[in-house]
């Protein structure tokens, strides 16, 4: 655990889910593990730095709504020292092997318990063991189809958090609902879970099918290709794991219950929580069967009339995770969301002048496929060897073929560059250069170990710089395989919008940088992302669509989306100094 103010909201919230599986684990006040769960969901979706405010004197943890004075004082502790004395106690306690346990799909922190307690396991190869010797049947509240589901759970909770790009599951989303097109009877069908809200990576898959029989449905579902075994299969549910690894969960249910059933399986939980406590306040109950007056259901065939029957409209899936939306609802209404066919230019690419696949003229050529109406070319700078980035004179020859372009095509291409934020501060290329470029996006690739305070200067300086345009994919986070490198990204953010420089929101699905998080931060700062693709072929611009997505998490209009405008427009509204 990082000390002082080097520490992150998401390292904080971390810890409190991890105190709220121990306490669980324990059998704890349950009033007290939900604090810690809304404790860790606030702290993570929270715009600022927690350690910033913290060390702030004009407000309080506990003026977050969910933060009371007990938890307030275990996250300064987080924030001030090397790591949370409580949890060290509850280690003391038990095993932190056992918390692998609890990610068996269907175990639970109790049933955990009861293993730890009746038969000492605390590890998945001793569970496995007891399983195959049939000891784990013979405990009270367990069963040999429990030992079972047990055991095929095993192998996914030891990949738990193996989760993949939502751009990979997409293609096998499209397969899987192409196959059961074919099923006899189905009515609608629809995926609901993390992958419905638009989330950057996905654990596992949710159907939902509106059938009147069932059995047909789950037969046609055990022949999707690429399963690797049927985990479960009962009357209306049934699970399948796949030999990725991936497991899909299927539910059949009535067409007067479908659209209760897509709301309450799409989630996210913290979003159904608030919207059954809004019905409690009505009278009402709403589950995942529709929405009831006593006995009487009065919604529940779309989600459209759920969420009517609480005065409500229907919320977009990707807004769906308890930050605003309530509120916006509440107040101008929500609101209206960028779309792929806003988006006007694409401001980051590369071509076989450095690392890319494809020529100029044919990232040119599948730009206006796209109908696209402008492109920057923005090859990497000399610093960037690995790429054999772009010295002064390479990069005036690649502008002059440019100019040479832009009188036979219809797409407007900028003369960019991908400019190094070298590691002592300052930009890879001489000002001269710079200044007859149309758009210069300035980046970190070297130096992402240094301290949090130098990088932080590094991009605050480029940020000042007359001639910088945006900065690319600023916390430099590989989804799954790079942590951000440390950033003050409040002070970075705050930087851009006083000087007018663009942010990038960089639609490559291994980055997605800035997360949806960051992007509503610059939002509420008044300030404006561009989402750029960072294509390296002509296939990669079509990731722009996944930028596009993350910016709908964040609740992005085309007002707070750069490239949403004409080049002409857009260029006014960047404070880059006229060339």
């Amino acid at each position: 655990m990082c000390g002082g103010n080097s520490v992150t909201n998401d390292q904080i919230a971390d810890v409190l889910d991890q105190v709220a599986d121990l306490l669980e684990f324990e059998g704890a006040n349950p009033f007290r593990i939900r604090a810690y769960r809304g404790g860790s969901r606030v702290v993570r979706e929270l715009s600022e730095s927690v350690a910033s405010l913290v060390a702030g004197p004009d407000r309080k943890l506990t003026d977050l709504a969910g933060i009371g004075k007990d938890l307030s004082e275990k996250i300064e502790t987080l924030v001030t020292t090397e790591g949370l004395p409580f949890l060290d106690e509850l280690l003391e306690r038990i095993p932190e092997s056992v918390l692998s346990l609890m990610r068996i799909p269907g175990l639970g922190p109790k049933k955990a318990a009861v293993l730890y307690r009746e038969l000492e396991i605390t590890t998945l190869d001793q569970l496995r063991a007891a399983c195959e010797a049939g000891k784990v049947r013979e405990l009270k509240g367990f069963a040999a189809k429990t030992e079972q589901t047990i055991l095929a759970g095993i192998d996914l909770a030891a990949s738990a958090g193996e989760r993949i790009y939502w751009a990979e599951a997409e293609p096998l989303v499209e397969a899987l609902l192409q196959h059961m097109q074919n099923a006899k009877g189905v009515r609608q069908m629809e995926i609901a879970g993390s992958f419905r809200r638009g989330r950057e990576t996905v654990g596992d898959l949710d159907l939902l099918v509106d059938a009147e029989d069932s059995a047909p449905v789950m037969d046609r579902f055990a022949a999707f290709e690429g399963i690797a075994e049927v985990i479960a299969r009962g009357e209306t549910k049934m699970s399948i794991r796949l030999e990725s690894g991936l497991s899909i969960d299927l539910r059949v249910v009535p067409t007067e219950s479908f659209g209760a059933a897509l709301q309450y399986f799409t989630g996210s939980k913290a979003h159904n929580v608030h919207l059954r406590g809004m019905a409690r306040k009505q009278q009402l109950k709403i589950n995942e069967y529709g929405v009831f007056r006593g006995e009487e259901q009065i919604a529940g065939a779309t989600e459209e009339e759920v969420y009517a029957a609480l005065d409500l409209p229907r919320f977009p899936p990707e807004l769906r995770e308890d930050r605003q939306e309530f509120a916006w609802a509440a107040d101008e209404g929500l609101p209206e969301l960028v779309t792929l066919e806003d988006i006007r230019g694409d401001l980051h690419m590369h071509t076989t002048a450095t690392d890319g696949k494809n020529s100029l003229e044919e990232m040119v050529e599948a730009a206006r496929e796209r109908g696209l109406a402008y492109i920057a070319i923005t090859d990497h700078s000399q610093r960037v060897t690995m790429a054999h980035g772009l010295d002064p004179e390479r990069l005036c020859a690649q502008w002059e073929r440019i100019d040479a372009l832009n009188a036979d095509t219809e797409v407007e291409i900028l003369k960019g560059i991908e400019c190094d934020i070298l590691e002592r501060g300052g930009l890879d290329l001489p000002d001269d250069v710079l200044a007859a470029a149309d758009y210069v996006v300035c980046s970190i690739h070297y130096g992402q170990n240094q301290p949090k305070s130098q990088i932080t200067e590094r991009l605050l300086e480029a940020i000042e710089h007359p001639y910088t345009s945006a900065i690319a994919h600023p916390t430099g986070r590989l989804i799954g395989r790079r942590k951000p490198y440390e950033v003050d990204l409040e002070a970075v953010i705050q930087k851009a919008v006083a000087e007018k420089k663009l942010l990038e929101l960089n639609a490559n699905p291994a980055r997605l940088d800035l997360d949806d998080i960051a992007c509503a931060t610059v939002r509420q700062s008044g300030g404006q992302v561009v989402i750029s693709t960072d294509a390296h072929h002509c296939g990669g611009l079509d990731c722009m669509r996944y930028g596009v997505l993350q910016a709908r998490r964040a609740g992005l209009t085309r007002a707070e989306v750069a490239n949403t405008r004409s080049w002409s427009q857009m260029k006014r509204s960047i404070g880059r100094r006229n060339s």
